[in-house]
């Protein structure tokens, strides 16, 4: 059974760039996942909005769940679900490449017991590098690991609250973000004038590629 990093337990080249990854929305079909575990259990899910148990209900029901039902379908998939995950289409492959040059770390907001299913799902679609499971604003972290090197950093999120974080502990990192479900996108707060956003790993593997010299 893998065992828990903290980022001090990683190694960081202290002259090379270093990529900080999230992974649902970003490198996982977070919610297509979700909405195919919240139907097995005789819910659903309509997104109309940019939110998690907001979206989910009741079949034929107005009024979406409350928190403690949607973080209990929250908690079940983390035991249960999280390896039925499409990936997004390209990250594997752009992260292969920026590796060359970069290092990478997984840095995801997941619960505890999400250990094992979330990283074995990584190294089975070709992500088999550090993560990190962690909780709360992601920003002093980010700091923490990116003054480790002298190399460019960059964090690529699709949170609009964890880039925010970014910028305020560590603004010498890069930022950027991007939504992989498209009935998500149009309901996403975004800052493109701070964060760079993106839509597709094509265009956000070249813009990475720029910021660490690929």
């Amino acid at each position: 059974m893998p065992q828990p990093l903290s980022p001090s337990d990683l190694i960081i080249h202290p002259a090379s760039p270093l990529l900080i990854v999230d992974v649902d929305e970003v490198l996982a079909h977070f919610m297509g996942g979700f909405e195919r575990y919240v139907g097995r259990h005789g819910f659903e899910m309509r997104i109309d909005r940019f939110a998690l148990f907001q979206n989910l209900y009741r079949p034929g029901d107005a009024e979406h769940l409350d928190f403690e039902t949607g973080k209990g379908l929250f908690d079940g998939f983390f035991r249960d679900g999280a390896d039925d995950l499409d990936p997004v289409e390209g990250a594997a492959d752009a992260l292969a490449t920026l590796s060359q040059q970069a290092g990478v770390v997984i840095l995801t907001n997941a619960p505890a017991h999400a250990l094992e299913s979330r990283t074995g799902w990584l190294s089975r679609h070709g992500f088999d590098y550090p993560m990190i499971l962690h909780t709360g604003l992601k920003g002093p972290t980010i700091q923490a690991m990116a003054a480790r090197t002298s190399g460019q950093a960059a964090f690529i999120d699709d949170l609009l609250p964890n880039l925010d974080s970014s910028e305020t502990a560590a603004p010498d990192v890069k930022r950027f973000q991007i939504i992989a479900d498209q009935r998500l996108r149009p309901f996403a707060p975004t800052a493109p004038d701070r964060h760079g956003l993106h839509e597709d790993w094509t265009s956000l593997g070249g813009a990475l590629g720029k910021v660490i010299g690929a």
